[in-house]
């Protein structure tokens, strides 16, 4: 497994986008966090705004869509250029279509479960999504502190996917900084997404370059 870093800009300077984007240029992607004020119980931003980033920065952007009707506007998203779009599995009703027209769109597809949300149910679905996430706070707000109860689902998940082959990115996302990202690593997860513990930091490449290294010694 591959270590990857993924840098969430919910965590950054709004009005300076651009320039937090590249402000991490030695991050594997941007994580960009879209809630609705439905699904989840904050409004951040929407198509416009990645549209916009992509054109400002040459890091591929890992959309995770927390919204109602994921199903309507995640194709939109790959559209707009992002690299990959994740969908929640407790809001999409079609899930499998939409995951297949993320895909069709030239975009990795993932699916999103919330901390409660058990993975078992949805192995027959590893077969349609090319990254597994597994919310490590509840989805909504910045800054949470990081959920160990999640660290047996994520080794469960580790498992199912080895026996599917192996080749799906493990994401986990909230909560992650240099002390908690060893032990999801150790766990199974290969793909990090961290927000107060990048922007936060009066280095953001350094602390890029801890969190890959934190994460490459617990796989070790």
């Amino acid at each position: 497994m591959a270590v990857q870093i993924s840098p969430s800009i919910l965590a950054a300077d709004f009005a300076r986008l651009a320039d937090e984007a590249a402000a991490v240029p030695n991050a594997d992607w941007l994580h960009v966090d879209v809630m609705d004020y439905h699904f989840v119980p904050n409004l951040t931003l929407g198509l416009p705004v990645v549209e916009a980033l992509r054109k400002a920065t040459a890091t591929p952007l890992d959309c995770h869509l927390m919204i109602a009707d994921p199903d309507r506007w995640a194709p939109q998203y790959a559209e707009a250029g992002a690299g990959s779009v994740t969908i929640h599995a407790e809001a999409a009703r079609a899930p499998i279509r939409t995951l297949r027209e993320i895909r069709s769109l030239g975009a990795r597809a993932g699916l999103a479960l919330n901390p409660a949300t058990a993975v078992e149910p949805y192995e027959d679905l590893l077969g349609e999504i090319d990254m597994l996430l597994l919310m490590t706070v509840e989805p909504g707000f910045g800054g949470q502190k990081f959920l160990d109860v999640v660290l047996p689902k994520i080794r469960r998940a580790r498992a199912l996917v080895q026996r599917h082959g192996g080749a799906i990115w493990l994401q986990v996302d909230g909560g992650v900084d240099a002390e908690t990202i060893g032990r999801c690593a150790e766990a199974g997860a290969d793909v990090f997404v961290a927000g107060s513990a990048v922007y936060g930091a009066s280095d953001p490449v350094a602390a890029v370059d801890e969190l890959r290294a934190a994460a490459t010694r617990a796989m070790a």
